[in-house]
């Protein structure tokens, strides 16, 4: 078992070292001890120093690079070479008891590269085996016997608490490791639906901006063409009026295209007040415009959203109040904030049958957009008026540089 970082490396890969001179103190300590032992005789000992000599290469080649990667737990790679390394361990250790001190170097790797029960299990014959074949093959008196499985006992408990610690620690990092990995997938997927709904923001801004300018100004050009289509041929006079608001409402639509590209603030906003572009508007509209309260600079983003609204209430009041409904705009300042209310004397309507277009809906959100209300008003035979209620109180009040 391993584990890894975010990254992808291993845990322990950038001090694994550690590991190495730690493996080679001990195999250094065992065989030296082997080699320096008064028993048995020196030719055993030769058999058992070659054996624990065969060690070394044996880590260094198959298992280090099997321990600092990333096996699966119960890897067949690391099943083999803990078998191979047990191969020349246990026989020296039945043929010299002190070789027993290399199960401080073997331990360890059983639960790096294992789960916890055969991992154990392999603690325990790294343990046992070596005094049980020395006990049957030296014959040593009980005291010695008792010694060694005494050693052996101590040394197996030490191992399982150590190596349960290990375990523990590595399905940790591993489990960290997931966490890690799964957070980075949020933040990739949060980050590709925060873009989403980014996009799907600013399409839904750039409809309601079409709507509220360009495809109401081309509205009055088609009903203007209309109008001097009919009277041509018994009212030159107004069919030329008609033909000059047909040549202003081209020219402002212009204008109103060259702002969204530009980002700006509307074309009848720019360098002028509120109630000024208010003016111009109902002029091309043929309504009238009260205003009310102390006038002063506000946001562009209310006066923005008062324009739009009112925009919207007139050409809602053209298309469905009657031709010969007449529309009132009032603007009223106060301290809270603002007012902008849009009234004809048309037919009405039933506003629970109104169709929820980009028309309401888009008025209701504009003025949601800078924390304002949109409401309408309408009964069939009594008119309709659209109120919107923007809160800009007298000390908030900022005056925001525009762009032409």
């Amino acid at each position: 078992m391993s584990g890894r970082s975010e990254a992808g490396t291993h845990i322990w890969d950038g001090s694994f070292r550690i590991w190495d001179v730690y493996f080679a103190l001990v195999w250094a300590a065992t065989l030296v001890t082997v080699l320096g032992t008064d028993r048995p005789g020196w030719p055993v000992r030769t058999v058992a120093a070659a054996l624990l000599f065969l060690l070394a290469p044996w880590y260094a080649v198959v298992g280090r690079p099997l321990l600092v990667g990333d096996p699966v737990p119960d890897d067949p790679r690391a099943l083999r070479y803990l078998v191979g390394g047990m191969a020349l361990f246990l026989p020296s250790g039945v043929l010299v008891g002190e070789t027993q001190l290399m199960a401080f170097a073997l331990v360890p790797q059983c639960f790096m590269t294992m789960t916890l029960r055969p991992a154990l299990a392999s603690v325990a014959v790294i343990n046992i085996a070596p005094v049980a074949g020395w006990a049957l093959l030296w014959r040593p008196d009980g005291r010695d016997v008792f010694l060694g499985g005494l050693f052996a006992l101590v040394s197996f408990v030490f191992s399982a608490a150590v190596g349960s610690w290990i375990i523990r620690i590595i399905e940790q990092s591993i489990e960290r490791a997931d966490l890690i990995a799964e957070l980075a997938a949020s933040r990739s997927e949060v980050a590709r639906l925060s873009a989403a709904h980014g996009a799907l923001a600013e399409r839904e801004r750039m409809a309601r901006e079409i709507h509220d300018t360009l495809a109401q100004g081309f509205t009055s050009l088609l009903m203007l063409t209309q109008a001097v289509d009919a009277e041509l041929e018994t009212d030159t006079d107004r069919a030329r009026v008609h033909l000059r608001l047909m040549d202003e409402t081209a020219r402002q639509n212009l204008a109103e295209a060259r702002a969204l590209v530009a980002g700006g603030a509307p074309a009848d906003l720019a360098g002028t007040s509120l109630p000024d572009a208010l003016g111009r508007l109902a002029e091309r509209q043929g309504a009238a415009l009260e205003v009310s309260g102390p006038v002063r600079a506000l946001p562009a983003g209310p006066e923005v959203v008062a324009l739009r609204s009112c925009q919207e209430a007139l050409t809602n009041a053209r298309r469905h109040a009657g031709s010969s409904a007449r529309a009132v705009i009032s603007l009223t300042y106060d301290d809270e904030g603002l007012t902008l209310s849009v009234r004809d004397d048309g037919c009405g309507f039933e506003p629970s049958d109104a169709p929820d277009g980009y028309g309401l809906a888009g008025l209701r959100a504009r003025a949601a957009e800078v924390g304002g209300t949109a409401r309408v008003h309408s009964a069939p035979g009594e008119g309709t008026t659209v109120t919107v209620r923007l809160p800009v109180p007298v000390d908030l009040d900022r005056c925001e540089e525009r762009v032409p």
